[in-house]
C-alpha cells in the first residue's frame, strides 16, 4: 500500500467547489493527486481528478485506487484515502498541481514588448489572448464568449473596474482552457458585457503555472 500525504492549501472563492490536493508517494516513485469537488447533486459528486474533465461519481465508487467516495451530504463529500477518512467541502479551493505533467510554452514578446498567446476554449475555437498579470481572471467580451458557444448569463453577475470605469460583467467557469501543450480544467473567466480591445489571460490561469522572463521570452510552466 502506498503511503498517503495531504495538504490542503485552502482559501475562500465567492462561486465555485472545493479541492484538495494529495501527496501519494512510495518506495519507488512519488506522484501527486489533485482532488477537486466542483458540485454536488442526488447523493453523487462531482470530480476533477488531476487535471482530467470533471466526472460524476456515485456514493462507494473508487474514484482512484487509493481514494473512494463513502458519502456525501448538502455541501460536502468524504473520501477515504487508503483507509482514512477526509473531507472535501464546497465553497473552498486550492491552486492544481500534477507531477507527472509539468508541459511548458514559451511565448515571444511582441514589438511593444507584450506577450499574446492563443488560447483553446472548451476543447472549440481559438482565442488571442494578452498575458496580464494584473488581471484576476481571463476576460473576454461578451461578443467572444457568445462566438464559442459560452451560455454567460448563466453565470454570476459581477463589476469589474476598467480604465472605463465599473462595467457589468459574468463570472464563469470554462471547462478547459490550452495553450500549446499547457491544458488546464475548470478556469475562473470574467465575461465583459462591454468590447474588450483584447481578452487578457489572467491569474485564474497563470497562477497555476510558473512564469519565467528571459530576455524577450516568457516560459509558462505547469506547477508541480
Amino acid at each position: 500500500m502506498r503511503r498517503v500525504y495531504w495538504r490542503s492549501r485552502l482559501k475562500r472563492t465567492a462561486f465555485f467547489g472545493a479541492s484538495l490536493t494529495l501527496f501519494l508517494s512510495s518506495i519507488s516513485s512519488s506522484s501527486a493527486i489533485d482532488l477537486n469537488l466542483v458540485a454536488l447533486s442526488n447523493g453523487k459528486a462531482m470530480l476533477i481528478v488531476d487535471d482530467k474533465p470533471p466526472k460524476m461519481f456515485a456514493v462507494g465508487s473508487q474514484i482512484t485506487p487509493e481514494i473512494k467516495l463513502i458519502g456525501v451530504n448538502q455541501n460536502s463529500a468524504h473520501v477515504e484515502i487508503n483507509g482514512k477518512r477526509q473531507t472535501l467541502f464546497l465553497g473552498h479551493a486550492v491552486l492544481q498541481n500534477n507531477a507527472s505533467k509539468n508541459a511548458s510554452v514559451t511565448l515571444q514578446a511582441s514589438e511593444n514588448g507584450h506577450f499574446f498567446a492563443e488560447a483553446k476554449i472548451n476543447g472549440g475555437s481559438n482565442l488571442k489572448v494578452l498575458v496580464d498579470t494584473g488581471a484576476s481572471y481571463l476576460s473576454m467580451s461578451a461578443a467572444d464568449a457568445k462566438r464559442l458557444g459560452i451560455d454567460y448569463k448563466k453565470g454570476v453577475p459581477s463589476r469589474s473596474s476598467t480604465a472605463n470605469g465599473i462595467v457589468p460583467t459574468y463570472l464563469v467557469r470554462l471547462d478547459s482552457v490550452k495553450i500549446g501543450d499547457i491544458e488546464l480544467f475548470q478556469v475562473d473567466a470574467s465575461i465583459h458585457e462591454n468590447e474588450m480591445g483584447i481578452c487578457l489571460l489572467g491569474m485564474s490561469f497563470l497562477k497555476r503555472l510558473s512564469m519565467t522572463r528571459e530576455g524577450q521570452q516568457m516560459v509558462l510552466t505547469k506547477k508541480l
